[in-house]
């Protein structure tokens, strides 16, 4: 190569050197746009409002899931604090029924034993007191039988100089209608009479009805004559 050849190369190396840099960024931009596209990966844009549509949605089918399921939690909490309240009262109120019922029971037992051993306690030198037991809490109807019956019955006591004592035994409701209590008390009687010198053992019995609903009074009674019939 001959010294002006190689005079011409060193001369467009400097001029290469000295170009401006803009015109080498013209060169890059000249790039068709085709190549350009290829190797740029458009990112999606998840900020743009209709992204915010599509993912709005999904977001309130799962809170109105999520809240469904606690309404129903608390509904099912509540139907069944409810239906134990329920079954509570319920037996509290049936078992307070059978407490109240069993009272009663009681209550018109007592009063018919304590009736009947009055009763078949008798004493032919004081009959008045007996006839005043004989009617104490009775009512008036049977009140007013009683005290004819027991005239009738002091013509036999005093001829037999009749006199008895009585020792409750037992008294057991028969029957049970609303307040009216059917009530037999049974009580040992020993007798005598002066048709033997030796006292009769025996058990008599009598059924005594009891109303609640008239203050507990005494409203029928029976067996009262058994005892005297059967010396």
């Amino acid at each position: 190569m001959t010294d002006k050849e190689q005079d011409s190369e060193k001369s467009e190396a400097a001029s290469g050197a000295d170009r401006d840099p803009d015109e080498a960024s013209t060169d890059e931009s000249s790039t068709p746009p085709e190549r350009t596209a290829e190797k740029v990966t458009k990112k999606p844009d998840t900020d743009s409002p209709e992204a915010e549509s599509r993912s709005r949605p999904s977001r309130q089918v799962s809170m109105s899931v999520r809240g469904l399921l606690t309404l129903a939690l608390i509904v099912a909490l509540v139907a069944g604090v409810a239906v134990m309240t329920w079954l509570y009262v319920g037996a509290r109120h049936e078992i307070s029924e059978q407490q109240q019922s069993q009272a009663n029971s009681a209550r018109a037992e007592q009063i018919a034993l304590d009736y009947a051993t009055n009763a078949a306690q008798m004493n032919f030198q004081d009959l008045a007191g007996w006839k005043s037991k004989l009617v104490a809490g009775t009512g008036t109807e049977l009140s007013n039988r009683l005290a004819k019956a027991a005239d009738q019955m002091e013509q036999i006591l005093v001829p037999l100089q009749w006199t008895s004592t009585a020792r409750p035994l037992a008294a057991k409701v028969r029957s049970n209608v609303g307040t009216v209590y059917t009530v037999d008390a049974f009580v040992s009687v020993l007798t005598k009479t002066v048709q033997g010198p030796d006292p009769l053992q025996s058990t008599a019995t009598y059924s005594v009805t009891v109303d609640s609903g008239q203050d507990w009074k005494i409203t029928d009674v029976g067996g009262i004559g058994a005892a005297v019939g059967a010396r």
